[in-house]
């Protein structure tokens, strides 16, 4: 059982090299780590499957692109993957039109305009946009802080473990980030409408 033991740099290393046994032996590695996470948050094992696989074919394809640089973080990196395509699973449920049963069944309840929906898509698209761009105004750390608790619905105490820092020191750069990306608004005199 020495192989279980090998160091992730290592097998990554060794991937990366060539050795397709490396990757076969950092799955079964973290296996049940992952599954159990991924789990927890789903509830359904075939679900678990699928982002289990998704989870490692982002991985191969960013070792294989030459783009990790985690640094001794793998098992937090797979788990920071794993989550955001949980978010993406619950996002991508959560727009499923869903009959919520009563006596009287009511085809209007599961109907929805497309081209309405089209065209909100479209706005909240453009207004993500704009956001991108006042958010890359940010500090680096405020950046990061504001990026992973809005758009990848990070808790506070997950942004904490990510960036290595205390929650509070998180809690901090999100408070400074919210001011600084006002004033950034006042100063382009940006006009928010509800």
């Amino acid at each position: 059982m020495q192989k279980t033991t090998i160091d992730d740099a290592i097998l990554i290393s060794n991937y990366i090299n060539g050795d397709e046994r490396a990757i076969e032996i950092l799955i079964k590695k973290h296996n049940q780590r992952l599954s159990s996470y991924i789990y927890s948050k789903v509830h359904d094992m075939s679900i678990t499957e699928d982002i289990f696989q998704d989870t490692f074919i982002k991985v191969i394809s960013t070792l294989k692109r030459g783009s990790y640089n985690e640094e001794g973080k793998f098992l937090p990196w797979i788990m920071r993957i794993a989550h955001n395509l949980i978010i993406d699973h619950f996002r991508r449920n959560k727009r499923m039109p869903k009959y919520q049963g009563n006596k009287e069944f009511n085809i209007f309840s599961v109907l929805t305009d497309d081209k309405l929906n089209a065209e909100k898509q479209l706005i909240k698209e453009q207004i993500d946009q704009d956001l991108e761009v006042l958010i890359a105004q940010l500090p680096k750390d405020q950046r990061e802080v504001l990026k992973m608790r809005i758009f990848q619905d990070m808790s506070f105490n997950e942004i904490a473990e990510n960036t290595e820092v205390s929650i509070n020191t998180a809690l901090g750069r999100m408070r400074y980030a919210l001011i600084n990306l006002r004033k950034i608004i006042e100063k382009n005199q940006i006009v928010l409408t509800n």
